[in-house]
């Protein structure tokens, strides 16, 4: 085993991942319990300095959950009994998206909420 350092590089990140993969499934209160505990946190403090997370936009969350779940412009429209134009325009930017296509979007297709009011 390695001794535990500071993820200071990729390199030491990609190091430190490989160690949390072999260790992964050890069990709390046990040496390899705190091991991996320790390595989490220290992966986890090094991805918020680095590998920060951007959220996705409504618009974003809209466009990325229609094309996992195969659904087209004219689909949609149909599903919220609006016009294809309508959606063209909301997919484009053109037109924002009402308290009640939201709602929709949020319940008939999943998005979360906190997404769909962050901006």
């Amino acid at each position: 085993m390695e001794a535990i350092k500071l993820i200071k590089t990729e390199e030491d990140y990609d190091k430190a991942l490989k160690q949390l993969e072999i260790i992964f499934h050890a069990k709390p209160d046990t040496p390899e319990g705190d091991l991996l505990e320790v390595i989490s946190l220290l992966i986890h403090e090094y991805e918020q300095k680095h590998h920060k997370i951007v959220p996705l936009t409504p618009l974003e969350a809209l466009k990325y959950e229609m094309e996992e779940q195969g659904l087209s412009q004219s689909g949609l429209a149909k599903r919220m009994g609006l016009s294809k134009s309508t959606i063209s325009e909301i997919l484009g930017g053109k037109k924002q998206m009402s308290i009640n296509f939201l709602k929709f979007i949020h319940n008939e297709l999943g998005i979360p909420a906190h997404i769909l009011l962050a901006y």
